[in-house]
């Protein structure tokens, strides 16, 4: 191949990240080393109801978790994924599959983006083992309930969960 004829690939990674866990971490991690650009797009309004974590808090957890992988950058967006990949001129879509509950759910959204935008791919991975049964409304929840979520989310993640514990529910 020659030089010009060369592209560079830019995925999105889109979510609420609310709190980023090891488990996107992990997914981050291997993807930043298949595509040329990782964007790390957080959701601003999401109907996964109230958020734990401010975007702003989002942000700043995911860019310092991440602060080590040169092609990774973090980003917020509001409205279709597609619109914004379309903005950022990104090819593909990163999503994590941790169970065929969630295949079923992310196969009707990559048809559905396919549909609204044919030149976006979506590339499917599945975490580590060790956190496909990993998710952020998980580790609220027992969090939430006093239960021990230090070994799933980044230690940075941890000292924010400690800090808002005066404040939960």
């Amino acid at each position: 191949m020659l030089l010009g004829d060369m592209h560079t690939v830019k995925a999105i990674y889109p979510g609420t990240f609310d709190p980023l866990t090891n488990g996107h971490l992990d997914l981050i991690a291997r993807g930043s080393k298949i595509v040329d650009e990782l964007v790390v797009a957080i959701l601003r309004n999401s109907d996964k109801g109230e958020p734990l974590f401010t975007v702003d808090e989002r942000r700043e957890m995911i860019f310092e978790a991440t602060r080590q992988f040169s092609n990774v950058s973090v980003m917020t967006f509001n409205g279709l994924l597609v619109d914004f990949a379309r903005e950022q001129q990104a090819k593909a879509v990163l999503r994590g599959i941790r169970a065929i509950s969630d295949y079923e759910y992310e196969f009707q959204m990559a048809m559905m983006n396919r549909k609204l935008n044919p030149d976006i791919e979506t590339l499917f991975m599945m975490p580590a083992e060790k956190y496909t049964y990993v998710s952020s409304r998980l580790i609220k929840g027992v969090f939430r309930l006093g239960g021990d979520v230090s070994a799933l989310v980044p230690p940075l993640v941890m000292e924010r969960l400690k800090a808002k514990e005066p404040t939960l529910p």
